[in-house]
């Protein structure tokens, strides 16, 4: 067993930026207000199935179709770009934000463990103890559990503004993120 601190809480907090469930109360607001209930154990859980599972499974898919790690993660250093960008500038160029129904697919997938976050897990594979990453996954399912049943809470508390400071916080750390994950892995396709 190769449990590290550090590496949990890295991994933590770069599942937690990726994830951006602060910066998704405006859309579980929304999802609420549209169909009544949000399903927070479900959506949790299979968010979390669907996360460990591309955890160990994830390269090997890859390897299938014949694309191998670095490429993926450059790849996935664009997208986290992308959504960096999308929480800095407040634009929204990835997610939908007017699904029809508040079951699992929106809210599991891909709002919690879209394209960002299976991209981060083969990510912090290639770093982190699966241990590490594993442990990771769960706090910030937890975390997001949380949310989902306290999202009408969060934004009497934060207010919108406050839910737009932290989104842009995560939104610049994300960005950092993306940038070391592109220049570690652009070496290794040369």
């Amino acid at each position: 067993m190769n449990f590290d601190l550090k590496e949990v809480l890295t991994a933590s907090m770069i599942l937690f930026a990726v994830i951006d469930i602060i910066g998704s109360i405006p859309i579980i607001i929304d999802l609420r207000k549209k169909v009544g209930h949000i399903q927070s154990e479900k959506a949790s859980i299979v968010a979390a199935i669907l996360m460990i599972v591309f955890l160990f499974v994830g390269k090997e898919i890859l390897n299938l179709i014949g694309i191998d790690v670095n490429s993926f993660a450059v790849a996935g250093s664009f997208i986290l770009f992308f959504i960096a960008l999308e929480m800095i500038l407040g634009v929204q160029l990835y997610r939908d934000d007017a699904p029809e129904t508040a079951a699992v697919v929106p809210l599991a997938f891909p709002l919690i463990a879209g394209a960002g976050t299976m991209t981060s897990l083969l990510s912090l594979r290639a770093e982190y103890h699966t241990i590490n990453i594993i442990i990771a996954i769960v706090i910030n399912i937890i975390f997001v559990y949380v949310v989902l049943k306290s999202s009408g809470k969060i934004e009497r508390v934060l207010g919108k503004q406050g839910i737009n400071v932290i989104r842009k916080i995560f939104g610049v750390i994300l960005l950092a993120i993306a940038v070391k994950l592109f220049t570690t892995n652009i070496q290794g396709l040369f």
